[in-house]
């Protein structure tokens, strides 16, 4: 399935001075699939080795440093010439730390040989204190693929009306009637590859919950791969935390709903491995909305979010049922499936991850982003219902050029307020620049 990580493969293919490329991401995202269609479709072959499946290819790393002598073993092992019309995947790739190592003598010593590297927890070797080729690799991220990148698969009328729309005017209700369904229908798979072909294969929700109950089963057995035994149980606790956690109308994280008498400094590690293995994100409360953001960061406090909503929902036992309720699905659960939707979208547009804002208990910004040193509040509603003291106190107290509401209702730019709709969330960015 088409990607919009693809690009920007490519114009890293074709920078004059490319570094080797790390692809980070969570396991079962799709970035295997994404290097070996790169190589197939953007260079006259690769070679592709994965550290998991064969772990005999580590000694050519460990026991040996000099880049021209692995190229000449690992052409002779796969048979395939490696130069610089070969794409060089090297996958799982935290399973041997020394070729992560090696990456910096590609730089220095082969530069021309295009080499791209991924890893399911490459995130939390990253932060284990290995030897790091700092200033010798570059990075992108893959997430779960978005509503944008799903839609063309199930219906690529709609999905070129969005792609093809360059104005602020409202969406005709012949293309809302059809979005919405769709974009329902979204909220209950979620973005995994796995779990979109599952779907597109069988048409039928009943495949979607296997094969999401599969992968939290999976990523559970991941956490065993934590070095600290009495940290395990702890990643478990967390995680398992997340639906009670977004359940809430305040969605401050708290640790007594991980476990009773919990304190932070005990569940600190937990929390950073999820969102080190890219299956959480931490949101991050600032005492006041100004530049830079992070430079506000309130350490206290903070919220902590799913990476797939699909997962949520299946954590959460709603049943795909809810589909077929009206707008139950958006307003079940608190509203948490659409803001965690909302997190996920803004995640991939904008460089800074989002940070939130609250006036003590009078008044709560789901999100605060910043575009071109603009600074802007989102609220995230799940319905048409639009009534919003908080945004309302907020543009009194600050005064924003901008603010955005993600709702149902129709696209509109009023008085400095974008409204979007939830089914559109993808186009933020756009948006905010066509203003």
């Amino acid at each position: 399935m088409d990607r919009a990580l693809q690009g920007q493969l490519i114009e890293w293919k074709n920078k004059p001075n490319r570094l080797p490329l790390l692809l980070q991401g969570a396991r079962q995202v799709g970035k295997t699939h994404l290097m070996k269609w790169f190589g197939q479709h953007h260079f006259q072959q690769s070679a592709y080795f994965n550290f998991d499946e064969r772990p005999e290819l580590k000694e050519f790393f460990v026991q040996n440093k000099n880049v021209h002598r692995i190229i000449e073993m690992l052409t002779l092992i796969s048979g395939i010439t490696i130069n610089e019309n070969t794409l060089l995947i090297l996958d799982e790739i935290q399973e041997c730390p020394e070729a992560l190592n090696t990456l910096k003598y590609f730089a220095e010593n082969k530069p021309g040989i295009p080499i791209i590297c991924a890893g399911s927890l490459l995130g939390v070797l990253l932060n284990k204190g290995f030897s790091f080729p700092v200033g010798k690799v570059e990075f992108l991220t893959l997430y779960p693929m978005t509503f944008r990148e799903v839609l063309p698969y199930w219906d690529p009328t709609l999905a070129k009306y969005l792609e093809d729309r360059s104005t602020l005017e409202e969406i005709p209700a012949f293309f809302v009637n059809d979005l919405i369904p769709q974009f329902k229908k979204y909220l209950i798979t979620g973005g995994m590859p796995a779990v979109i072909n599952a779907f597109n294969l069988q048409t039928q929700f009943q495949a979607v919950e296997n094969v999401l109950q599969n992968l939290i089963l999976s990523y559970k057995g991941d956490f065993a791969k934590h070095p600290i035994m009495a940290d395990i149980a702890k990643i478990g606790q967390v995680f398992d935390s997340l639906p009670t956690q977004l359940s809430r109308e305040n969605k401050k994280f708290v640790f007594q709903f991980v476990r009773n008498g919990a304190r932070a400094r005990e569940y600190e590690d937990a929390i950073q491995w999820l969102v080190n293995a890219g299956l959480a994100h931490q949101i991050w409360l600032i005492s006041k909305p100004a530049l830079p953001l992070i430079a506000y960061d309130q350490f206290n406090a903070f919220k902590l979010y799913g990476m797939d909503v699909g997962i949520i929902r299946k954590m959460s036992n709603l049943s795909p049922v809810v589909f077929g309720e009206g707008d139950r699905l958006f307003t079940e659960f608190k509203g948490a499936l659409t803001e965690n939707y909302i997190l996920q979208s803004l995640i991939t547009q904008f460089p800074e991850k989002p940070h939130y804002w609250t006036s003590g208990n009078i008044a709560e910004i789901d999100f605060v982003i910043t575009h071109e040193n603009q600074i802007i509040p989102i609220e995230v509603k799940s319905d048409m219902n639009i009534k919003s003291r908080s945004l309302t106190l907020y543009q009194t107290k600050f005064q924003p050029a901008l603010a955005i509401r993600y709702s149902l209702r129709n696209l509109e730019f009023r008085d400095g307020l974008l409204n979007i709709p939830l089914y559109m969330a993808d186009y933020t960015k756009e948006l905010i620049e066509i203003i």
